[in-house]
């Protein structure tokens, strides 16, 4: 038997038998939030995403600097220094973003210049991917392999932000929420048939509470940490 065979089946038997025990406890309590006014503020950020969709290629894009900063990094940070750079994610050279991330703080100044410049010269390539493909995961497949630094959650990140609200977004977050309920156990790496086999035990999750992955993730990241940030 293959260690992708062994992995599949280890997580298969997660979902299956462990969860059940708490599945029920985890539902409940975001069933608890979504009756809270913490809906309405979800349900705000979701509109938002939407009409980031409709906007021209240039916002977009910079909607996926946020997600190249992002990756392993705070998201309320990011989000700080994508307000104070916003068009010279368009313009700036790459020294000139790496000086600027610096100055903001950013953990990785010079490897996140480099990964958005390169994403800028194929910004035509991501306008054609977002206006001709329909489905997400096809699209999310095209970003983890065309776009550098982005992994399946900083692509699913990307995503939802845009209005794509069929995608889990797994981060450390996500995963010690579902730890902590007994839901899985955390794994050390997080592969892509891993990421696959979690999406598909959030969307039973989602299924229950009638929300959508993108609305899900919200949710549980608000109980998680808090707060909500996009």
């Amino acid at each position: 038997m293959s260690r992708s065979t062994q992995t599949t089946q280890y997580f298969y038997f997660l979902h299956k038998v462990t969860h059940r025990m708490t599945l029920k406890q985890l539902v409940s309590q975001v069933k608890k939030l979504t009756e809270s006014e913490v809906k309405n503020i979800i349900t705000e950020k979701i509109e938002g995403f939407k009409k980031l969709r409709k906007k021209d290629i240039t916002e977009i894009f910079k909607e996926l600097c946020f997600c190249i900063l992002a990756a392993g990094y705070s998201a309320e940070k990011s989000l700080h220094i994508q307000e104070k750079i916003n068009d010279g994610f368009l313009k700036f050279s790459e020294k000139e973003l790496a000086e600027e991330l610096r100055r903001l703080g950013h953990r990785y100044p010079e490897a996140r210049a480099r990964y958005i410049v390169k994403a800028r010269d194929k910004i035509n390539q991501l306008k054609n991917v977002l206006e001709t493909l329909e489905d997400s995961r096809h699209i999310r497949e095209w970003l983890v392999e065309n776009i550098d630094g982005l992994g399946y959650k900083e692509a699913s990140h990307f995503l939802r932000n845009i209005g794509y609200l069929d995608l889990a977004i797994i981060d450390y977050h996500i995963l010690n929420l579902l730890e902590k309920y007994n839901i899985l156990t955390k794994p050390r790496t997080l592969t892509r048939n891993r990421y696959l086999q979690i999406e598909k035990i959030l969307e039973e999750v989602s299924k229950h509470l009638g929300l959508r992955l993108g609305e899900l993730d919200l949710y549980l990241w608000y109980m998680e940490t808090g707060k909500i940030i996009k």
